[in-house]
């Protein structure tokens, strides 16, 4: 591998700035996000429209140098592969679909190499899980798209992982994905030239709201679900912070200050089912995203996901999915099985009570 520059830097009253940026490197990783791509690169094409300058210059990067296939079938070619000597001012790691799938050791050498450098590093969508593998996100904040939050904990049990839209924390950053790349570049853009073209680029995207990095990256309860009930919402949102170690339908109560009695008919009058049947079907999606990510055993996953037992969990999970939970080890079948679709009754006796 060729040795890269150091990004240039000016020493102002004794603190180190660095220059704008100009130079972006977009690593693609197959199967990577088309609308988190698009997010985060076209605000800077934006910004050198309208601002009538070439303010940024951007290179695609493959780990072999060829054409790298997005989620959505679109190829793109690169102008680089992996191990080429590129002057940067800001790496972007896009990826999607199965980041934990990617290992690639010269990439992540790459990547550490590139970072030595000085060239900042940022993850979007899956990316920022391929930067932690790297060894570039311990002791920063960071954050990840929702859908890989289980498998990014699991591996990095002691990284500072926040659920936010992004985090810009010194020469790390990272994006949740899709639409809120366009946050985080509004944010570089105007730290490097202003807010009126920031603004003018966010406005020409027809995206009136910047949303600032610590904003949640899901709906709120109440709006996702549909549920009205204060009552219901909180422990809809005791359920989601508790999924590895289940509050019991006693405590959930308690929660909501009403007896399980009242609480199940609540759950029935606003979500159609019952509490064990709720809390089932959210412990099973956690599941599903291990076993198709991550390469703990089925027993972890079921630890992992509430269960006392493999043969409980098995169970469940056929239950659920109609198949057992080995047969997700294989990523074809597991696509193919995306929207399978709650059987609404038949959970709720496998709960433990």
């Amino acid at each position: 591998m060729c040795d890269m520059k150091l990004p240039q830097a000016d020493v102002v009253n004794g603190l180190i700035r660095r220059r704008p940026i100009k130079t972006i490197g977009v690593l693609l990783v197959s199967d990577f996000a088309l609308m988190s791509y698009a997010s985060a690169l076209e605000p800077f094409r934006a910004a050198n429209r309208l601002s009538g300058r070439d303010l940024y210059v951007w290179r695609h990067i493959s780990p072999d140098g060829e054409a790298v296939r997005a989620s959505n079938g679109l190829q793109i070619v690169p102008d680089h592969a992996v191990g080429d000597m590129v002057d940067l001012d800001l790496l972007i790691v896009c990826a999607g679909g199965n980041p934990a799938k990617f290992h690639h050791p010269p990439t992540l050498a790459w990547l550490r190499q590139v970072a030595r450098a000085g060239t900042r590093i940022a993850g979007v969508s899956g990316g920022p899980l391929i930067v932690a593998r790297a060894g570039l996100l311990e002791g920063y904040r960071c954050t990840i798209h929702w859908e890989h939050v289980p498998i990014f904990v699991e591996e990095f049990p002691r990284h500072d992982l926040r659920r936010s839209l992004f985090e810009i924390d010194r020469d790390r950053l990272s994006c949740s994905g899709g639409t809120a790349a366009l946050d985080m570049m509004h944010a570089l853009i105007e730290d490097d030239h202003g807010r009126e073209l920031a603004s003018d680029v966010v406005e020409w995207f027809l995206h009136t709201h910047v949303r600032s990095g610590d904003g949640p990256q899901r709906m709120p309860v109440r709006e996702r679900l549909a549920v009205g009930d204060p009552k219901v919402v909180r422990v809809l949102e005791a359920m989601d912070d508790n999924l590895e170690t289940p509050v019991s339908r006693t405590g959930l109560a308690a929660l909501a200050a009403v007896s399980v009695r009242q609480l199940e008919r609540l759950f029935k009058a606003h979500l159609g089912r019952s509490v064990a049947d709720h809390y089932m079907e959210l412990r099973l999606r956690r599941a599903r995203i291990l076993l198709v990510q991550s390469t703990l055993s089925v027993l972890e996953v079921a630890i992992a996901s509430g269960f006392v037992s493999a043969s409980h969990f098995s169970r469940a999970y056929k239950v659920r999915f109609g198949r057992p939970p080995r047969s997700d080890r294989n990523p074809r079948q597991a696509a193919r099985q995306l929207s399978v679709e709650l059987p609404k009754s038949g959970l709720g006796n496998l709960v433990s009570q």
